[in-house]
């Protein structure tokens, strides 16, 4: 069974004028199982957006959005439960700057998931030498530097055990010399079979890592395809003239 399920997704917003915004118009895309499904296109196209609803930090104004067959339009689905189900990393890291490092990792399995404070850090202690940062437990996050502190959210956001993982634009903050160090963490989830979808413009992990390319011009998905596919032989003219421009 699919993962994630986005069926005619649309999302609207009013601007200061009272004119309407279509950030996402009737978007359908399905995200199955151990499938890493990378979406592109350009700044304002509704990815960040499309990506959001999936776990309803936006909410979409019609459509539904399935996740392992439950809808989480419908109004009687507990969020909460299926945020605990899906992790989600943002461009900027939100770790809390008082804590050490593994506090921040261990602190949501205590908190929702009644995990004890032993099992919970040895938990945190497995997600950080995952991630390549067993080292730096003990430490607060503003003595990393933004690589570290990403590869922190990521343990943290996997440290709730997900079943897919949400990225959104996760290296777009962060130093050139920085970036390869997040995605190798990436790669390695992928590897595992982590079901994920994210939205990036590193062309050489989408290249690398997806299973699906999708590509979304004004809130539209104009096109999905292998990256074989997308990258060598794009189906539009939108597609092709997008990635002319990037790579």
């Amino acid at each position: 069974m699919a993962k994630i399920e986005i069926k005619n997704v649309n999302k609207d917003y009013e601007n200061n004028d009272g004119t309407i915004l279509h950030a996402v118009k009737n978007a359908t895309l399905t995200v199955n199982d151990g499938e890493v499904v990378v979406i592109i296109g350009p700044s304002g196209s509704g990815k960040s957006t499309l990506l959001r609803t999936v776990n309803a930090l936006e909410k979409a104004q019609s459509g539904s959005i399935l996740i392992d067959g439950v809808d989480i339009m419908d109004p009687k689905t507990d969020i909460r439960k299926i945020r605990e189900e899906v992790g989600m990393v943002f461009q900027s890291f939100n770790l809390f700057p008082h804590l050490t490092v593994l506090e921040n990792i261990i602190l949501a399995p205590m908190k929702v998931k009644k995990m004890s404070k032993k099992e919970a850090e040895a938990l945190g202690m497995k997600l950080l030498k995952r991630v390549g940062l067993e080292e730096k437990a003990k430490q607060k996050p503003g003595q990393l530097s933004g690589g570290q502190q990403q590869r922190v959210a990521i343990a943290r956001a996997l440290a709730m055990q997900p079943k897919a993982m949400l990225f959104d634009e996760p290296t777009s903050a962060l130093d050139p010399e920085m970036i390869k160090e997040v995605l190798d963490v990436m790669m390695e989830l992928a590897k595992d079979g982590m079901t994920m979808l994210l939205v990036t413009h590193e062309m050489g992990f989408a290249k690398a890592a997806a299973n699906k390319i999708v590509f979304m011009s004004d809130g539209e998905i104009i096109e999905t395809g292998t990256p074989d596919e997308m990258f060598n032989n794009p189906k539009t003219q939108r597609t092709k003239d997008f990635l002319d421009h990037i790579l």
